[in-house]
């Protein structure tokens, strides 16, 4: 509105309206937005960067990511690394795990839980797993 040159103190009675009828909640916002991008396969680092970046509070962010249990990024990250690697089977396994790590990594996950999750998925079966 300030773009449109609308008088101030409209625009701060218009936001105000907004709240009473529960159109602005930045709260249940980040709430929906980290529920939404979990299935996206995010890490909380990366959604927490992107709600700062729309303006959310830092205090309602963390209220936002606290709801979100501790294996979030394990899971998030293991998802995409399985849905990945299906397509990876022909490739030299130094570059499915690069090429995997570095999906991971630009999702936001920490290099530790890349090395971690990467490394589940593309563990060769040993030989006595495969005979039995």
């Amino acid at each position: 509105m300030a773009k449109k040159a609308v008088p101030e103190a409209i625009i701060e009675s218009v936001l105000d309206r907004f709240e009473e009828v529960g159109l602005v909640d930045d709260a249940q916002f980040a709430g929906l937005w980290v529920e939404g991008q979990q299935r996206r396969m995010r890490s909380t680092r990366a959604l927490k960067q992107e709600l700062r970046l729309k303006g959310v509070d830092a205090e309602v962010i963390d209220e936002a990511l606290a709801q979100t249990d501790d294996e979030a990024d394990y899971r998030a990250a293991l998802a995409l690394a399985q849905k990945k690697v299906r397509t990876m089977g022909s490739l030299e396994p130094h570059v499915r795990y690069r090429r995997l790590a570095g999906a991971l990594a630009r999702r936001g996950f920490s290099p530790g839980l890349c090395h971690r999750v990467v490394s589940e998925v593309t563990e060769e079966p040993d030989d006595d797993e495969a005979t039995t």
